[in-house]
């Protein structure tokens, strides 16, 4: 069978078996198995298994499961609502103050859990029922948090990144660092936007405006309860910047900075929160398992995956007919941006990112484009897909925590966020520098 009709008859299968709501792992390794016994017979089990395990064993992968586990830590706490409230108590007397001060929480959570439903999850239970109630138009409420939470797999530490790293045997600490400016250059488009939609949808409810002297005496009665919350943050904020500087000082690899900020994060959330009973102590072991494998089998899956493409001469055809194309690098670029935009839609980052990345790093590298560079672009691309249809993970928990919100009004509330984004892939590609500035700078 030539490449591309085996190839096609993938594809065809592949989608069959995700449309009929087999998870992506499983589907990954059937439609792999099936082509590798059909094309070289039943001696191909011999390799099934050894791919399958030997691309999960890397020493690399352990700082998944720790950071998901850190990410747990401080999702299955009241960190999130402590945020939330240091940042309305500074930002709150601001115009719009309130959405910012979501945006900003979504930023600064994302960075301490590395996780975009964590985000949407903590942050919306607290912030969408009070925009709401402080006159925010639904869609902005629903929309800012969505979007805002699709940041938690750029700003650093990031586990998405750390996939990118060890698929594509590029830097970690770099990857880290270069989403830094995109990240906050994200959220302050997302910021503007908020802003924007508020007066097209015909104001707000300034909480300094309505009821002034209640709501000021309001205020000062909670300072004293925001600034504690504040100071139950900063622990937190100050373990994620020592990862950082363990990195980028070459004092520990990856998998050594997450284990520890992993122990740091879990302690501080007994500690902090006294959390001394076992329930949620072993809610957070839950989850972190739960996410750690679900990731772990669709690297897994998604390796045997490519091994297939590989044995039938697919990768080779489509990575050949790619790079044969005479078109300009930035057209070809634009081709890229809207395959990756279109597999978001349907499959989640980690797998986009492990079937996709090894084979577009060659071509990426032929047209002169830094690896870095398209590792930011991979991601927001990616971002996109998390609060877009038909997947749109984002989209389902925002409607889990607001159920009074149509899921069309999330829709629509969280679609001009994703403009937002695809503005930032944009400027991206008119200023490279934007990521490439601060690894250069900080690391050579």
């Amino acid at each position: 069978m030539d490449p591309v009709t085996a190839g096609i008859l993938v594809a065809i299968g592949l989608i069959v078996l995700m449309a009929i709501g087999t998870p992506i792992a499983f589907a990954l390794g059937a439609i792999s198995l099936i082509a590798l016994v059909a094309d070289r017979g039943i001696v191909e089990l011999t390799y099934f298994g050894e791919t399958f395990f030997d691309r999960i064993a890397e020493f690399g992968f352990v700082a998944i499961p720790m950071f998901i586990m850190m990410g747990a830590a401080v999702a299955s706490s009241p960190t999130g609502r402590d945020l939330y409230r240091s940042l309305d108590l500074w930002l709150g007397k601001l115009p719009g103050g309130l959405a910012i001060s979501n945006i900003g929480a979504c930023s600064i959570f994302a960075a301490l859990s590395g996780s975009s439903p964590a985000t949407c999850a903590a942050i919306g239970k607290m912030g969408i029922p009070e925009m709401r109630k402080r006159g925010y138009p639904d869609g902005v409420a629903a929309g800012c948090i969505a979007a805002g939470g699709t940041l938690g797999i750029l700003i650093p530490p990031s586990v998405t990144m750390i996939i990118y790293g060890i698929s594509t045997e590029t830097s970690i600490g770099r990857l880290f660092i270069a989403g830094v400016v995109p990240g906050f250059m994200l959220a302050g488009l997302f910021m503007v936007w908020t802003l924007i939609a508020c007066k097209l949808a015909g104001g707000y409810d300034n909480p300094m405006a309505i009821n002034s002297e209640q709501v000021k005496q309001t205020i000062r009665q909670n300072v004293d309860a925001n600034l504690k919350a504040l100071v139950r943050v900063l622990p937190f904020l100050a373990v994620v910047l020592g990862i950082l500087f363990a990195l980028y000082g070459g004092v520990a690899t990856p998998s050594e900075a997450a284990g520890v900020g992993a122990f740091m994060c879990l302690a501080l959330a007994i500690i902090i929160y006294r959390m001394w009973q076992v329930k949620p102590i072993k809610l957070i072991m839950r989850d972190s398992l739960r996410e750690s494998v679900m990731i772990m089998l669709i690297i897994a899956a998604a390796e045997v995956f490519a091994y297939a493409l590989s044995s039938l001469f697919i990768t080779q055809t489509v990575a050949g007919a790619i790079a044969d194309l005479e078109v300009n690098r930035w057209v070809l670029m634009g081709v890229i941006n809207v395959f990756l935009l279109v597999a978001g839609f349907f499959l989640p980052p980690v797998a986009v990112i492990v079937m996709t990345a090894p084979i577009l790093l060659p071509i990426i590298l032929s047209a002169n484009f830094d690896p870095y560079w398209f590792a930011v672009i991979l991601t927001i691309n990616l971002e996109i897909g998390l609060i877009t249809p038909p997947v749109g993970l984002n989209l389902f928990i925002i409607n889990s925590i607001a159920p009074d919100i149509s899921l069309r009004n999330v829709l629509m509330g969280s679609l001009p966020y994703a403009l937002c984004m695809v503005l930032g892939i944009v400027l991206l590609c008119l200023f490279p520098g934007l990521a490439l500035w601060l690894p250069d700078l900080l690391m050579g």
